[in-house]
């Protein structure tokens, strides 16, 4: 990670939920490099989420590991209250872990909008809610959507795109709720990024690169970037927001 930071974090608290790989590992890795002590949490991938901690503390932060089911409400809510008590403290919430289910309308049923509807929608909620009772003024909280929440280009995506459009009302109604209190909640809705989920080298990356203005995937390190300014001091005046860093995917 580059440890020149252009955002300053030392002393903060962070806890990234998905932190084991991807965008999650990459956010948390920001916020570390950049001086905050980070807990993170993971579903299935311990040794990643390990891993991603070892990093973390070789640049002398201190990290907390959860295991998190993210269907389970009671355990989401646990995690958040885990995490502040490990780091001594909670300033920034990174809602990043979601359930990436595609398939028509045809092919999906009940059992897998509930799903995808219990992860991408109300475990952010939960963690939202239960970060704000351990936040001060100057908290921090923000959702990773996706661009398919504005622009839906191929089919199969309409359970997918729902859960992620949710994001941005709940982002809204949580700013005005949070306000008051200093706390400010805004959305990063990404493009394509380079990841083991959707790599820049996949079958159908050519039609995808096709569809962003710049011609290419992100860099999971540039969708960080994004969410670190969300979550720094200098966006204190940005809150219900949604940003996206797609490359220009829904230009």
């Amino acid at each position: 990670m580059n440890c020149m930071d252009t955002y300053e974090f030392t002393g903060r608290k962070a806890l990234v939920t998905g932190g084991s790989r991807g965008i999650g590992a990459a956010v948390a890795l920001r916020l570390a490099a950049a001086g905050a002590d980070v807990a993170l949490t993971y579903r299935q991938d311990g040794a990643g989420a390990g891993a991603v901690a070892e990093k973390i503390e070789g640049m002398g932060r201190r990290a907390v590991v959860l295991r998190m089911e993210g269907a389970d409400g009671g355990a989401v809510t646990a995690a958040v209250d885990r995490a502040a008590a490990g780091l001594g403290g909670l300033d920034v919430l990174v809602n990043n872990a979601a359930a990436f289910v595609v398939g028509t309308v045809e092919e999906l049923g009940a059992a897998e909008f509930d799903e995808v509807v219990a992860v991408n929608v109300r475990a952010p909620y939960l963690a939202s809610r239960a970060a704000a009772r351990h936040m001060r003024a100057g908290g921090r909280i923000v959702s990773i959507g996706s661009n398919v929440a504005e622009r839906t280009a191929f089919p199969g995506f309409s359970l997918y795109a729902m859960s992620k459009a949710a994001l941005t009302g709940m982002t809204k109604g949580l700013a005005r709720d949070l306000g008051p209190r200093g706390i400010t909640v805004n959305l990063v809705h990404p493009g394509p990024t380079d990841t083991d989920a959707n790599p820049a080298d996949g079958p159908n990356a050519p039609a995808v690169r096709g569809f962003t203005a710049l011609g290419r995937y992100a860099g999971a390190e540039e969708i960080a970037s994004a969410v670190a300014y969300l979550a720094s001091r200098d966006a204190g005046y940005v809150t219900g927001a949604s940003l996206h860093a797609d490359g220009g995917f829904t230009v």
